[in-house]
Protein backbone atom coordinates (compact mmCIF):
# COMPACT_ATOMS: atom_id res chain seq x y z
CA UNK A 1 0.00 0.00 0.00
CA UNK A 2 1.53 3.23 -1.10
CA UNK A 3 2.61 5.60 1.64
CA UNK A 4 0.94 9.28 1.90
CA UNK A 5 3.05 10.96 3.65
CA UNK A 6 4.34 11.96 7.43
CA UNK A 7 1.51 13.10 9.71
CA UNK A 8 2.74 15.50 12.60
CA UNK A 9 0.72 14.70 15.63
CA UNK A 10 -1.50 17.92 15.24
CA UNK A 11 -2.68 16.80 12.64
CA UNK A 12 -3.25 13.14 13.77
CA UNK A 13 -4.74 14.79 17.08
CA UNK A 14 -7.13 16.45 14.37
CA UNK A 15 -7.83 14.02 12.11
CA UNK A 16 -9.06 11.74 15.44
CA UNK A 17 -11.39 14.63 16.81
CA UNK A 18 -12.66 14.68 13.42
CA UNK A 19 -13.97 10.91 13.43
CA UNK A 20 -14.93 11.24 17.12
CA UNK A 21 -17.76 13.79 16.29
CA UNK A 22 -15.41 16.56 18.69
CA UNK A 23 -14.18 19.51 16.10
CA UNK A 24 -18.30 20.34 16.11
CA UNK A 25 -21.16 19.12 17.51
CA UNK A 26 -22.99 17.25 14.80
CA UNK A 27 -26.96 17.17 13.86
CA UNK A 28 -27.26 13.42 13.84
CA UNK A 29 -29.70 11.55 15.94
CA UNK A 30 -28.06 9.47 19.01
CA UNK A 31 -28.26 5.96 17.01
CA UNK A 32 -26.53 6.83 14.32
CA UNK A 33 -23.93 8.64 16.59
CA UNK A 34 -23.77 4.94 18.33
CA UNK A 35 -23.21 3.37 14.93
CA UNK A 36 -20.73 5.34 13.83
CA UNK A 37 -18.47 5.46 16.86
CA UNK A 38 -18.70 1.93 16.92
CA UNK A 39 -20.13 2.09 20.61
CA UNK A 40 -19.29 3.54 23.48
CA UNK A 41 -17.46 2.32 26.25
CA UNK A 42 -20.27 1.55 29.44
CA UNK A 43 -18.89 0.30 32.44
CA UNK A 44 -19.99 3.44 34.29
CA UNK A 45 -24.09 3.15 33.20
CA UNK A 46 -24.47 7.06 32.57
CA UNK A 47 -21.52 7.63 30.78
CA UNK A 48 -23.05 7.17 27.14
CA UNK A 49 -25.22 10.53 27.77
CA UNK A 50 -22.24 12.39 28.52
CA UNK A 51 -20.25 10.85 25.77
CA UNK A 52 -23.29 11.71 23.09
CA UNK A 53 -23.91 15.22 24.51
CA UNK A 54 -20.65 16.41 23.95
CA UNK A 55 -20.24 15.44 20.48
CA UNK A 56 -24.45 16.04 19.59
CA UNK A 57 -26.69 18.88 19.00
CA UNK A 58 -29.81 18.80 20.35
CA UNK A 59 -29.16 15.25 22.05
CA UNK A 60 -31.58 15.03 25.62
CA UNK A 61 -30.95 11.95 27.98
CA UNK A 62 -34.58 10.60 26.77
CA UNK A 63 -33.11 9.92 23.07
CA UNK A 64 -31.03 7.36 24.28
CA UNK A 65 -33.14 6.14 27.06
CA UNK A 66 -36.18 5.12 24.60
CA UNK A 67 -33.45 3.70 22.77
CA UNK A 68 -32.51 1.18 25.37
CA UNK A 69 -36.19 0.95 26.16
CA UNK A 70 -37.09 -0.11 22.93
CA UNK A 71 -33.72 -2.87 22.98
CA UNK A 72 -32.33 -0.50 19.65
CA UNK A 73 -29.03 -0.32 21.69
CA UNK A 74 -27.43 -2.48 24.33
CA UNK A 75 -25.31 -2.26 27.02
CA UNK A 76 -22.99 -5.60 27.38
CA UNK A 77 -19.37 -6.85 27.60
CA UNK A 78 -18.47 -6.83 23.71
CA UNK A 79 -14.61 -5.02 22.87
CA UNK A 80 -11.98 -5.91 25.47
CA UNK A 81 -14.26 -7.78 27.18
CA UNK A 82 -15.87 -4.88 28.71
CA UNK A 83 -18.96 -3.15 29.24
CA UNK A 84 -20.30 -0.69 26.05
CA UNK A 85 -23.41 0.86 24.65
CA UNK A 86 -23.83 -0.57 21.02
CA UNK A 87 -26.41 -0.86 18.39
CA UNK A 88 -27.74 -3.87 19.18
CA UNK A 89 -27.59 -4.66 15.27
CA UNK A 90 -23.55 -4.46 15.89
CA UNK A 91 -23.64 -6.90 18.65
CA UNK A 92 -25.17 -9.52 16.98
CA UNK A 93 -22.80 -8.79 14.04
CA UNK A 94 -19.61 -8.71 15.97
CA UNK A 95 -19.97 -10.74 19.50
CA UNK A 96 -19.41 -13.97 18.15
CA UNK A 97 -15.69 -12.16 17.22
CA UNK A 98 -14.93 -11.99 20.57
CA UNK A 99 -16.07 -15.57 22.16
CA UNK A 100 -11.99 -16.61 22.34
CA UNK A 101 -11.21 -13.16 23.80
CA UNK A 102 -13.81 -13.96 26.45
CA UNK A 103 -13.11 -17.68 27.26
CA UNK A 104 -9.13 -16.30 27.40
CA UNK A 105 -10.45 -14.24 30.12
CA UNK A 106 -11.97 -16.58 31.97
CA UNK A 107 -9.10 -19.17 32.23
CA UNK A 108 -6.72 -16.50 33.07
CA UNK A 109 -8.89 -15.30 35.75
CA UNK A 110 -11.46 -17.92 37.44
CA UNK A 111 -9.33 -21.34 35.71
CA UNK A 112 -8.29 -22.35 39.40
CA UNK A 113 -11.63 -22.18 41.40
CA UNK A 114 -13.55 -23.91 38.89
CA UNK A 115 -11.82 -27.49 39.00
CA UNK A 116 -14.15 -29.72 37.43
CA UNK A 117 -16.64 -28.29 36.78
CA UNK A 118 -17.91 -29.09 32.51
CA UNK A 119 -17.77 -25.56 31.31
CA UNK A 120 -20.58 -26.54 28.52
CA UNK A 121 -23.03 -27.76 31.39
CA UNK A 122 -22.33 -24.26 33.20
CA UNK A 123 -23.22 -22.30 30.28
CA UNK A 124 -26.40 -24.46 28.99
CA UNK A 125 -27.66 -24.20 32.91
CA UNK A 126 -27.05 -20.26 33.42
CA UNK A 127 -28.31 -19.61 29.82
CA UNK A 128 -31.45 -21.81 30.99
CA UNK A 129 -32.00 -19.66 34.59
CA UNK A 130 -31.20 -16.14 32.62
CA UNK A 131 -33.70 -17.16 30.30
CA UNK A 132 -36.05 -17.00 32.78
CA UNK A 133 -35.82 -13.97 34.85
CA UNK A 134 -32.73 -11.25 34.65
CA UNK A 135 -30.12 -12.30 37.46
CA UNK A 136 -27.40 -10.49 39.48
CA UNK A 137 -24.05 -11.92 39.51
CA UNK A 138 -24.59 -13.07 42.68
CA UNK A 139 -27.80 -14.34 42.45
CA UNK A 140 -26.75 -16.43 39.43
CA UNK A 141 -23.86 -17.63 41.50
CA UNK A 142 -26.53 -19.04 44.02
CA UNK A 143 -28.39 -20.55 41.40
CA UNK A 144 -25.34 -22.61 40.01
CA UNK A 145 -23.71 -23.37 43.29
CA UNK A 146 -26.51 -26.24 43.74
CA UNK A 147 -25.18 -27.79 41.21
CA UNK A 148 -21.46 -27.68 41.28
CA UNK A 149 -21.33 -27.40 45.20
CA UNK A 150 -17.39 -27.65 45.11
CA UNK A 151 -16.63 -24.75 42.76
CA UNK A 152 -16.73 -21.32 43.98
CA UNK A 153 -20.28 -19.54 43.63
CA UNK A 154 -18.66 -16.11 42.34
CA UNK A 155 -16.42 -17.76 40.06
CA UNK A 156 -19.83 -19.55 38.05
CA UNK A 157 -21.42 -16.45 37.49
CA UNK A 158 -18.66 -15.09 35.98
CA UNK A 159 -17.69 -17.85 34.11
CA UNK A 160 -21.44 -18.12 33.27
CA UNK A 161 -21.48 -13.89 31.57
CA UNK A 162 -17.94 -14.16 29.89
CA UNK A 163 -18.74 -17.52 27.67
CA UNK A 164 -22.68 -16.26 27.45
CA UNK A 165 -23.37 -14.06 25.31
CA UNK A 166 -25.49 -11.37 27.60
CA UNK A 167 -26.60 -7.66 28.20
CA UNK A 168 -27.14 -5.51 30.83
CA UNK A 169 -30.75 -5.18 31.46
CA UNK A 170 -32.95 -1.93 33.17
CA UNK A 171 -33.20 0.06 34.83
CA UNK A 172 -29.66 0.05 34.77
CA UNK A 173 -28.21 2.23 32.12
CA UNK A 174 -31.68 4.57 32.12
CA UNK A 175 -30.80 8.38 32.95
CA UNK A 176 -32.35 9.14 36.29
CA UNK A 177 -32.46 5.64 37.97
CA UNK A 178 -30.05 3.36 40.28
CA UNK A 179 -29.92 -0.50 40.07
CA UNK A 180 -27.51 -3.53 39.90
CA UNK A 181 -25.78 -4.61 37.37
CA UNK A 182 -28.47 -7.22 36.21
CA UNK A 183 -27.59 -10.13 33.28
CA UNK A 184 -29.98 -11.74 30.75
CA UNK A 185 -29.45 -13.86 27.80
CA UNK A 186 -28.84 -11.29 25.12
CA UNK A 187 -30.99 -13.87 22.91
CA UNK A 188 -33.78 -13.61 25.25
CA UNK A 189 -33.78 -9.95 25.24
CA UNK A 190 -33.43 -8.93 21.67
CA UNK A 191 -36.13 -11.93 20.89
CA UNK A 192 -38.81 -9.52 23.16
CA UNK A 193 -37.87 -6.58 21.05
CA UNK A 194 -38.72 -8.04 17.79
CA UNK A 195 -36.25 -8.01 14.48
CA UNK A 196 -36.09 -4.24 14.09
CA UNK A 197 -33.92 -3.98 16.90
CA UNK A 198 -31.12 -5.73 15.20
CA UNK A 199 -30.89 -4.46 11.97
CA UNK A 200 -29.07 -1.51 11.00
CA UNK A 201 -30.69 1.75 10.02
CA UNK A 202 -30.80 2.55 6.27
CA UNK A 203 -28.79 5.95 7.16
CA UNK A 204 -25.45 3.75 8.28
CA UNK A 205 -22.51 5.51 9.87
CA UNK A 206 -21.63 5.11 6.23
CA UNK A 207 -23.77 6.04 4.50
CA UNK A 208 -25.49 9.20 6.17
CA UNK A 209 -28.12 9.55 8.11
CA UNK A 210 -32.09 10.60 6.99
CA UNK A 211 -33.24 14.26 7.74
CA UNK A 212 -29.42 14.96 8.12
CA UNK A 213 -27.00 16.51 5.04
CA UNK A 214 -24.13 13.78 5.90
CA UNK A 215 -21.03 15.66 5.43
CA UNK A 216 -17.48 14.45 5.83
CA UNK A 217 -16.84 15.43 9.14
CA UNK A 218 -20.36 13.73 9.99
CA UNK A 219 -19.81 10.62 8.47
CA UNK A 220 -16.47 9.71 7.02
CA UNK A 221 -17.18 8.00 3.43
CA UNK A 222 -16.17 4.68 2.60
CA UNK A 223 -15.17 4.08 -1.29
CA UNK A 224 -16.86 1.77 -3.23
CA UNK A 225 -15.79 -1.78 -2.35
CA UNK A 226 -14.90 -0.59 1.29
CA UNK A 227 -18.47 0.37 1.68
CA UNK A 228 -19.60 -3.06 0.49
CA UNK A 229 -16.93 -4.82 2.61
CA UNK A 230 -17.97 -2.58 5.93
CA UNK A 231 -21.96 -3.60 5.19
CA UNK A 232 -21.48 -7.27 4.20
CA UNK A 233 -18.96 -9.92 4.33
CA UNK A 234 -16.36 -11.15 7.20
CA UNK A 235 -17.55 -9.63 10.35
CA UNK A 236 -13.61 -8.85 11.12
CA UNK A 237 -13.32 -6.98 8.00
CA UNK A 238 -16.16 -4.72 9.02
CA UNK A 239 -15.09 -4.43 12.62
CA UNK A 240 -11.77 -3.31 11.47
CA UNK A 241 -13.48 -0.77 9.02
CA UNK A 242 -15.70 0.54 11.93
CA UNK A 243 -12.99 1.27 13.82
CA UNK A 244 -10.74 3.07 11.39
CA UNK A 245 -14.23 4.94 10.52
CA UNK A 246 -14.38 6.39 14.14
CA UNK A 247 -10.48 6.26 15.17
CA UNK A 248 -8.33 6.65 12.46
CA UNK A 249 -5.86 6.80 11.27
CA UNK A 250 -4.30 4.14 13.12
CA UNK A 251 -1.91 1.32 13.16
CA UNK A 252 -2.68 -2.49 13.62
CA UNK A 253 -1.79 -2.31 17.47
CA UNK A 254 -4.15 0.73 17.95
CA UNK A 255 -6.96 -1.40 16.69
CA UNK A 256 -6.00 -4.52 18.53
CA UNK A 257 -6.04 -2.49 22.34
CA UNK A 258 -9.24 -1.05 20.73
CA UNK A 259 -11.43 -4.28 20.40
CA UNK A 260 -8.98 -6.71 22.63
CA UNK A 261 -8.21 -8.77 18.94
CA UNK A 262 -5.00 -10.01 17.41
CA UNK A 263 -3.91 -11.20 14.37
CA UNK A 264 -5.51 -8.24 12.71
CA UNK A 265 -2.32 -7.38 10.52
CA UNK A 266 -3.54 -10.39 8.05
CA UNK A 267 -7.18 -8.79 8.07
CA UNK A 268 -5.46 -4.71 6.87
CA UNK A 269 -3.97 -6.36 4.29
CA UNK A 270 -6.62 -7.36 2.61
CA UNK A 271 -8.44 -4.49 2.60
CA UNK A 272 -6.59 -2.08 0.34
CA UNK A 273 -6.25 0.73 3.16
CA UNK A 274 -4.61 3.98 2.61
CA UNK A 275 -0.73 4.27 4.64
CA UNK A 276 0.34 7.41 6.66
CA UNK A 277 3.37 7.90 8.62
CA UNK A 278 2.93 8.82 12.08
CA UNK A 279 5.02 11.46 13.90
CA UNK A 280 7.47 9.20 14.83
CA UNK A 281 7.33 7.16 11.19
CA UNK A 282 5.35 4.56 12.57
CA UNK A 283 2.65 2.96 9.76
CA UNK A 284 -0.88 4.32 10.38
CA UNK A 285 -3.69 2.88 8.62
CA UNK A 286 -7.04 4.67 7.12
CA UNK A 287 -9.79 4.73 5.20
CA UNK A 288 -9.35 5.41 1.29
CA UNK A 289 -10.27 8.78 -0.42
CA UNK A 290 -10.89 10.35 3.17
CA UNK A 291 -9.67 13.86 3.93
CA UNK A 292 -8.11 14.61 7.00
CA UNK A 293 -8.68 18.56 8.47
CA UNK A 294 -5.68 20.64 8.55
CA UNK A 295 -3.69 21.08 11.64
CA UNK A 296 -4.83 24.68 12.79
CA UNK A 297 -8.51 23.70 12.52
CA UNK A 298 -9.87 24.91 16.23
CA UNK A 299 -10.70 22.22 18.72
CA UNK A 300 -13.14 23.71 21.39
CA UNK A 301 -13.43 22.38 25.16
CA UNK A 302 -15.06 19.18 24.97
CA UNK A 303 -16.35 17.47 28.53
CA UNK A 304 -15.13 13.76 27.81
CA UNK A 305 -17.12 11.21 30.49
CA UNK A 306 -15.07 8.37 32.61
CA UNK A 307 -13.52 5.66 30.67
CA UNK A 308 -14.66 7.42 27.32
CA UNK A 309 -13.07 5.66 24.20
CA UNK A 310 -11.25 8.57 22.68
CA UNK A 311 -8.92 7.79 25.54
CA UNK A 312 -8.90 4.36 25.61
CA UNK A 313 -8.72 3.23 21.79
CA UNK A 314 -4.92 3.40 20.96
CA UNK A 315 -1.88 1.58 21.87
CA UNK A 316 -0.22 5.22 21.33
CA UNK A 317 -2.02 7.74 23.17
CA UNK A 318 -0.23 10.31 22.43
CA UNK A 319 -2.33 11.78 19.68
CA UNK A 320 -4.78 13.39 22.75
CA UNK A 321 -2.45 12.66 25.49
CA UNK A 322 0.40 15.39 25.62
CA UNK A 323 1.66 14.32 29.27
CA UNK A 324 1.64 10.33 29.00
CA UNK A 325 -0.57 10.30 32.44
CA UNK A 326 -2.59 7.22 32.61
CA UNK A 327 -6.06 7.27 32.20
CA UNK A 328 -7.98 7.46 35.71
CA UNK A 329 -10.45 4.94 36.37
CA UNK A 330 -13.00 6.45 38.60
CA UNK A 331 -15.82 5.02 40.48
CA UNK A 332 -19.08 6.36 39.73
CA UNK A 333 -22.13 6.39 37.50
CA UNK A 334 -20.38 8.61 34.63
CA UNK A 335 -22.29 11.51 35.04
CA UNK A 336 -20.47 13.51 37.79
CA UNK A 337 -16.46 13.57 36.50
CA UNK A 338 -14.63 13.28 33.83
CA UNK A 339 -11.10 13.99 31.13
CA UNK A 340 -11.64 17.90 29.76
CA UNK A 341 -9.78 18.07 26.26
CA UNK A 342 -8.32 21.90 25.88
CA UNK A 343 -7.27 22.50 22.60
CA UNK A 344 -7.67 18.59 21.55
CA UNK A 345 -5.43 17.24 24.21
CA UNK A 346 -6.32 15.85 27.39
CA UNK A 347 -5.29 18.39 29.75
CA UNK A 348 -7.69 18.38 32.67
CA UNK A 349 -10.45 16.77 34.72
CA UNK A 350 -13.80 17.78 35.69
CA UNK A 351 -15.94 17.04 39.30
CA UNK A 352 -19.78 17.37 39.70
CA UNK A 353 -20.37 17.91 43.58
CA UNK A 354 -23.30 19.11 45.73
CA UNK A 355 -21.11 22.19 46.37
CA UNK A 356 -19.52 22.89 42.47
CA UNK A 357 -18.56 21.78 39.63
CA UNK A 358 -14.45 22.04 39.90
CA UNK A 359 -11.92 21.97 37.02
CA UNK A 360 -8.42 20.73 37.60
CA UNK A 361 -6.20 21.69 34.79
CA UNK A 362 -3.06 20.02 34.10
CA UNK A 363 -1.32 23.26 33.08
CA UNK A 364 -1.81 27.15 32.88
CA UNK A 365 -4.95 28.37 31.52
CA UNK A 366 -4.86 31.56 29.10
CA UNK A 367 -8.07 33.70 30.14
CA UNK A 368 -9.51 32.83 26.78
CA UNK A 369 -9.16 29.35 27.74
CA UNK A 370 -11.33 29.44 30.88
CA UNK A 371 -13.84 31.86 29.27
CA UNK A 372 -14.33 29.14 26.55
CA UNK A 373 -14.23 26.19 29.29
CA UNK A 374 -16.76 28.07 32.26
CA UNK A 375 -19.22 28.16 28.97
CA UNK A 376 -19.25 24.84 27.62
CA UNK A 377 -19.09 23.64 31.91
CA UNK A 378 -22.51 25.69 32.36
CA UNK A 379 -23.77 23.73 29.53
CA UNK A 380 -22.95 20.68 30.95
CA UNK A 381 -24.23 21.86 34.47
CA UNK A 382 -27.34 22.55 32.54
CA UNK A 383 -27.69 18.85 30.38
CA UNK A 384 -27.45 16.89 33.94
CA UNK A 385 -29.77 19.03 35.18
CA UNK A 386 -27.26 20.38 37.95
CA UNK A 387 -27.54 23.99 37.22
CA UNK A 388 -29.99 24.20 39.73
CA UNK A 389 -29.55 24.94 43.01
CA UNK A 390 -27.17 27.41 41.03
CA UNK A 391 -23.55 25.19 41.56
CA UNK A 392 -20.50 27.79 40.99
CA UNK A 393 -17.78 26.72 38.56
CA UNK A 394 -14.33 26.51 39.96
CA UNK A 395 -10.73 26.11 38.70
CA UNK A 396 -8.74 24.41 41.54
Amino acid sequence: MADHGRLSLRELNRATLDRQLLLRRHPLPARQAVLHLAGLQGQAPLAPYVGLWTRLTGFTTDELSYLLSERTVVRAPIMRATVHLVDAADFVAFRPLFGPLMAAGLRSNYARTLTGVDLGELTGRAAELLAKRPLTRAQLATELAATWPEAAPMSLAYAATCLLPVVQVLPRGLWGKSAQATWTTAGSWLAAAGPAATQAPAGSPLTGSPGHEPTRATTPPLAGDLAAAANAGRPVDRLVLRYLAAFGPASVADIQTWSGLTRLREVTERLGLRAYRGPDGAELLDLPDVELPAADVPAPPRFLPEFDNLLLSHADRRRVIPHGQPVPLWPGNGATRGSLLIDGFWDATWQITDVALTITPFRRLTAAEESAITAEAAELLAFTSLASPARPIRFS
